[in-house]
């Protein structure tokens, strides 16, 4: 079976990005564990997609696990989209209204 390619979307990449700068400025090097694990989670989902479990249809939730944070997407048959990489606690669905692309 052919590994299904990963796309983020510029919000999210912007959400991951100052959660990233954020952390870094909490402690050094604290950025860069936040950033491994978003790397972490992007793995596990094109590894297994189903595997994270349905939110609101069409979009899928997986959690963080060392950092509260939670990354949602979509799949196609070629395409794992991340639409938002979204804090659990802070402004809750405020990215719904992106449409999978």
């Amino acid at each position: 079976m052919t590994r299904r390619r990963l796309r983020i979307r510029p919000e999210a990449e912007a959400e991951i990005l100052s959660a990233t700068e954020w952390y870094e400025s909490k402690r050094p090097g604290l950025g860069v564990e936040f950033l491994a694990g978003v790397d972490q989670a992007f793995e596990q989902i094109l590894d297994a997609p189903e595997a994270s479990p349905v939110w609101q249809p069409p979009f899928r939730k997986h959690l963080l696990r060392r950092f509260p944070y939670v990354v949602f997407s979509t799949a196609s048959t070629e395409t794992i989209e991340v639409v938002a990489v979204a804090h659990r606690r802070r402004r809750p669905g405020y990215w719904r209204d992106r449409a999978p692309g």
